[in-house]
């Protein structure tokens, strides 16, 4: 009963989140001076046409952009609320089914990368951490300032220069020609699928790591864990059923932050390696200024936020209780 209270407070509050962060994103949109409107109009006039006034009015009008802001917000907050995105303005065509056409793409890349970074991220950290000022604990934490430090456009174009001269063509793109059809095929895709999970995964990997290390480092100093290997409890069952339990919390309460992450990277390495991702096409919409598009695609990344703290708060009851007597001690 208190768990089922518990869940319901966080799903109340992720509600009123989503609805505070849809209107900051609406209101930032639309911040620039201009509008669609105006991006049209300025290309037209590039293009030698002749606009009056009232042809920009008219236009205006058409869009639905001489409306008052308020105005504006709601009648979009209706539609998303009723499953009507609008429609693109750039584009035009429904943003559900524009955003539709790379959404499973950039879930697939996202969660294969988050699955490789904490694949990669706890064993890499957990042995360098029992072996602290070793060679290993040296080369992983230079690789971690590294691989933090450089940017992920970079990397990318490094990593796309060397596929280049190991094997001759380009890894541009994320499916095959013709999509995934043989074993040939499938095959290729996975190649194309190595350079944008590094790229993307660098950071966040090298960050986890560091905070693992930390965490270890620090909770294997602590009077309970020297006593339980003073009583000869093995090193590995001393990591993994007691440090570990303690380590976990940070993790996965950093979920949140580590979805967003990904989900967000693949922006800019998208846009350098071609991939059929959300990216390009947010790109595109904000420069444009198409409020029904762009306000689709970040009130998904701003959903997928709210989404992973909610599942990191569900799983930190679980893996702590304390959590759940606080909760009942405030109430």
């Amino acid at each position: 009963m208190e768990l089922s209270k518990y869940i319901g407070k966080r799903l109340v509050l992720a509600a009123l989140t989503l609805f505070m962060i849809s209107f900051v994103v609406f209101f930032v949109i639309q911040l620039p001076p201009g509008d669609f409107v105006d991006h049209m109009v300025t290309n037209m006039i590039a293009q030698g046409e002749t606009v009056t006034a009232a042809d920009i009015a008219n236009l205006k009008e058409m869009y639905g952009l001489n409306r008052p802001f308020l105005v504006q917000y709601f009648d979009w907050l209706g539609g998303i609320l009723t499953g009507d995105w609008g429609t693109s303005l750039y584009f035009k065509q429904s943003v559900l089914v524009k955003i539709g056409e790379t959404f499973g793409a950039t879930i697939m890349l996202s969660l294969i990368t988050m699955v490789i970074t904490y694949a990669i991220s706890i064993p890499i950290a957990i042995y360098s951490a029992k072996h602290q000022y070793s060679l290993f604990d040296y080369v992983i934490t230079l690789i971690g300032f590294v691989g933090m430090g450089v940017p992920n456009f970079l990397f990318a174009i490094v990593l796309m220069y060397i596929s280049y001269k190991w094997t001759g063509t380009p890894l541009m793109g994320l499916f095959p020609e013709g999509g995934i059809t043989s074993w040939d095929s499938f095959v290729e895709f996975l190649t194309r699928l190595i350079i944008p999970v590094i790229v993307i995964s660098t950071s966040g990997t090298c960050g986890l790591i560091r905070r693992i290390r930390s965490q270890l480092l620090d909770e294997q100093e602590k009077p309970y864990v020297l006593c339980t290997r003073a009583k000869g409890v093995s090193e590995s069952t001393l990591t993994y059923k007691y440090e570990m339990r303690a380590v976990l919390n940070p993790i996965v309460s950093g979920l949140g932050g580590m979805i967003a992450d990904i989900f967000n990277g693949t922006t800019i390495t998208a846009i350098v390696l071609m991939l059929p991702t959300q990216g390009p096409v947010l790109l595109k919409a904000l420069q444009s200024q198409d409020v029904y598009l762009s306000g689709g695609i970040l009130l998904i990344s701003a959903a997928m936020v709210v989404l992973g703290t909610l599942i990191s708060d569900l799983l930190l009851t679980v893996l702590d209780p304390r959590i759940k007597f606080l909760e009942e001690k405030k109430a």
